[in-house]
């Protein structure tokens, strides 16, 4: 999300003159997506990852308790702040959705402006937090994401592709002969290359699923979700290619006369690998082969192979 587009409110109720009541009341300032039951709210909120749940409590396949005990449940949604609208008004009803992690409880018969201001605190409060979620996952000279980032997005991915069986490539880029470069046009001139290695791989990010991020120094990691080794080197040397047509001058490289950069990956198949530290090892070992084998190129492991 960026700070000029609308956000997004997702509300979910069984009544659908609810629905057309709390949308017609958004709509205006917000992009508001519906959900007529428990199920459908967790298959949007999986999907658009909206700013703000507006959830029913009593609904009748799952509860508005159970829906936001699954968001929580949930890394992709965890943070996506609900309020619960319901016509249960006791205290005790409020007090035990505030515990359940809910920001905000509003009783039936709702007052529009109440809803309206309640809202838009919370999207504000959103809006705050993803500013500075992102500051802590991005690397301030190539404005990808930084290595923690990486390393947290990597885990979650691995466990997915363990769980379903799923392909997983990662690849390591070093920019060649780099100290060279420094050495030769100095450091300021050395920033202004990585970020414009930077900006291509970001421009080759395909997927919202695909990753480029800042390892340290001049080398960036790419991790490609449910893709083969074939398709991943394609993509890999499609980006290898990028950023020598960038013609950026390197009088000191050993590779060319231009900026170059050499690539290594490895794919996790089916082969039950037991760690995510041995695929993203495998993938630095065909970073070190493709430096020893000339620079400028792509070495691959299929692990499962």
């Amino acid at each position: 999300m960026t700070l000029t587009e609308p956000q997004k409110v997702l509300v979910a109720d069984d009544d659908p003159v609810n629905r057309q009541v709390l949308a017609e009341l958004l709509k205006p300032e917000y992009t508001v997506l519906l959900a007529k039951n428990g199920e459908q709210a967790l298959e949007r909120a999986a999907r658009h990852a909206p700013d703000l749940v507006l959830l029913d409590v009593m609904m009748p396949d799952l509860s508005g308790y159970e829906v936001l005990r699954r968001l929580r449940a949930d890394p992709h949604t965890e943070r996506i702040s609900v309020i619960f609208i319901s016509g249960l008004d006791r205290p005790e009803d409020e007090a035990n959705g505030l515990k359940m992690g809910a920001s905000d409880y509003i009783a039936k018969p709702f007052n529009a402006t109440v809803v309206m201001a309640r809202v838009a605190l919370h999207l504000q409060l959103a809006r705050q937090r993803h500013m500075l979620e992102r500051l802590a996952n991005v690397d301030g000279l190539t404005e990808l994401a930084n290595r923690r980032r990486f390393d947290e997005l990597y885990a979650m991915e691995w466990q997915r592709a363990q769980r379903n069986g799923w392909p997983l490539s990662v690849a390591l880029l070093d920019i060649d002969c780099f100290k060279q470069y420094n050495d030769t046009y100095g450091h300021p001139a050395g920033d202004r290359a990585l970020r414009a290695v930077a900006r291509s791989t970001g421009t080759w990010l395909r997927r919202p699923a695909d990753l480029a991020a800042r390892y340290g120094g001049e080398e960036l990691v790419l991790m490609m979700p449910q893709t083969t080794a074939v398709h991943a080197r394609v993509a890999a040397d499609e980006l290898r290619a990028a950023v020598a047509a960038l013609q950026i001058a390197h009088e000191g490289s050993l590779a060319a006369p231009v900026v170059t950069v050499s690539i290594g990956g490895a794919t996790l198949g089916q082969d039950g690998m037991e760690s995510a530290a041995e695929l993203f090892e495998a993938a630095d070992a065909q970073l070190y082969r493709a430096k020893q084998d000339g620079r400028n190129r792509v070495a691959w492991r299929d692990v499962a192979a």
